[in-house]
């Protein structure tokens, strides 16, 4: 390549630089005719991809909130709900308690809760969702819940799920037996969550809080259970079939979701998981090694994250999806390529789960994914 003002030759230095730009310019025009057509779609929300620590792409579309009398344009300061992308800060804070060796992977439930009463059950099966608890949400039905919440608030907390778990009748039956197979279930993240309130002497939030968003400068980030009227600032609401989704009744269960954020800090979340500023890279490595293989597949799940696997087993891809009450959320990043997609989406769209042609861009070529379609809601 020549430099045609002074005809001297560039260094293979300057024409890798140049090299690279027109790369990088090309992915990011791939990348924006890959969100423009989901935006057409329905998307509505905020994105950013990075590669190699550079954000190559962050864009917001549409509405925090849709009614006439609050209608506001998304920023890159808004939050949204991450659903059950909130799972993988249970599952590094609760790795945190235990490099600090207060909790361990062995620990039963009864160790913190005597009365829950599914025994057999260790840290080890919450993480890995191979306990067989019954689901929360589905194992109590509405006369249960009348007759259980007569003098109770209006909507339960963790403490109050755990307290039904031991005292209602009859007990709800499990899914399977502690161990046998992988059963994704948002009752192990609750109880995680519940096991560090009792580990720690802290509300959930207030532990997250010191020790993994403060610290990693998360600023715009904060579980729904949080008493602070700053957090309801750029707060966006959920949407599902053009109706604004109101407070549900879990609303205030946390552990299996329940975190707010933004695109920006969670590329700071990105970051730190690719480095050994929030675990020890030992520790950290134990959260990404597959753990369920009675079932053939390239799909599989570590302690807080999904994964795909390749040929040898090892994951090519961590991620985790979320769904809830409107919110739809994909947090996916390739330890190999060092790129993270974010998508954040406050209007029910199920493209927000759809990476592989953006994935096919960023890798160079085409990648064999497979596709997700999102979480079950609770």
């Amino acid at each position: 390549m020549n430099n045609c003002a002074d005809g001297q030759k560039l260094s293979s230095t300057e024409e890798a630089s140049i090299r690279q730009s027109i790369q990088a310019d090309d992915k990011i025009r791939k990348i924006d005719e890959i969100i423009q057509q989901k935006v057409r779609g329905g998307f509505n929300g905020n994105v950013l991809i990075a590669q190699k620590g550079v954000v190559l792409y962050q864009k917001c579309f549409g509405f925090g909130h849709f009614e006439k009398s609050c209608r506001d344009s998304l920023i890159p300061d808004s939050k949204f709900q991450l659903a059950s992308l909130s799972k993988t800060f249970t599952a590094v804070g609760v790795l945190k308690l235990i490099e600090a060796k207060k909790l361990s992977l062995e620990d039963t439930i009864q160790k913190f809760y005597p009365d829950f009463p599914y025994h057999g059950i260790t840290i080890r099966d919450l993480l890995s969702h191979r306990s067989g608890l019954p689901n929360y949400a589905y194992a109590f039905d509405d006369s249960m819940k009348v007759n259980f919440y007569k003098k109770e608030k209006p909507y339960p907390t963790n403490a109050t799920i755990m307290h039904w778990f031991a005292t209602v009748q009859p007990t709800p039956k499990p899914y399977n037996v502690p161990g046998r197979n992988f059963s994704y279930s948002n009752t192990n993240y609750m109880v995680l969550a519940s096991i560090v309130e009792k580990a720690t002497g802290q509300p959930f939030e207030t532990f997250i809080r010191k020790n993994i968003f403060e610290p990693l400068g998360m600023r715009n980030t904060f579980v729904a259970t949080t008493q602070n009227d700053s957090i309801n600032r750029y707060r966006t609401a959920g949407y599902q079939w053009n109706r604004r989704i109101p407070k549900d009744y879990y609303d205030d269960v946390v552990g299996d979701k329940g975190v707010y954020s933004t695109i920006s800090d969670l590329f700071r979340w990105y970051r730190a998981l690719n480095g050994d500023c929030v675990l020890t890279r030992k520790t950290l490595a134990e959260a990404f090694i597959p753990r369920s293989f009675e079932k053939k597949g390239a799909k599989n799940y570590g302690y807080g994250f999904r994964m795909q696997l390749n040929d040898l087993n090892e994951p090519e891809f961590i991620y985790h999806t979320g769904w809830w009450k409107g919110y739809n959320t994909m947090f996916w990043f390739s330890p190999k390529d060092e790129y993270v997609i974010i998508m954040l989406g406050n209007k029910y769209n199920k493209s927000v789960y759809r990476v592989k042609e953006l994935v096919d861009v960023l890798h160079g070529s085409p990648h064999g994914v497979n596709e997700e379609d999102g979480e079950v809601e609770l």
